[in-house]
């Protein structure tokens, strides 16, 4: 499967042998954006399971990345979402490398024992 070219620059190695499978199948669509794959053809292409195609492709039409029609997908043509979308990953991994991941029992520590109260009010 190919990458773009940013993606190759600004990702390091560990991070590029890590490419979750939404990634993955975006990084496909986006290396050849003139054309639109059937899921199968996606899996076939990138080596994995139809299913998680299927399931990646979902998510990714929800969130505006990629567009459907019949049994087709293709990229957007949107690149302000795109940019977004990778923007976003670059900047998310930026914070963790500086400040370290989030810890979620530390979190959960600090949480107030009661809901908020405009929680209150939609119950």
């Amino acid at each position: 499967m190919s990458i773009d070219r940013d993606t190759f620059e600004n990702t390091s190695e560990e991070e590029l042998t890590d490419l979750s499978v939404p990634d993955q199948v975006l990084g496909f669509l986006a290396a050849n954006e003139d054309r639109a794959f059937k899921a199968r053809e996606i899996a076939s292409q990138t080596a994995i399971e139809e299913g998680a195609v299927s399931t990646a492709l979902s998510r990714l039409k929800d969130r505006g990345l990629v567009e459907h029609k019949a049994a087709y997908w293709a990229i957007t043509n949107d690149t302000d979402r795109l940019e977004g979308y990778s923007g976003y990953e670059r900047a998310t991994a930026l914070f963790n490398e500086q400040l370290g991941t989030e810890d979620k029992e530390s979190w959960r520590e600090h949480a107030p024992g009661e809901p908020h109260p405009s929680e209150e009010n939609e119950q």
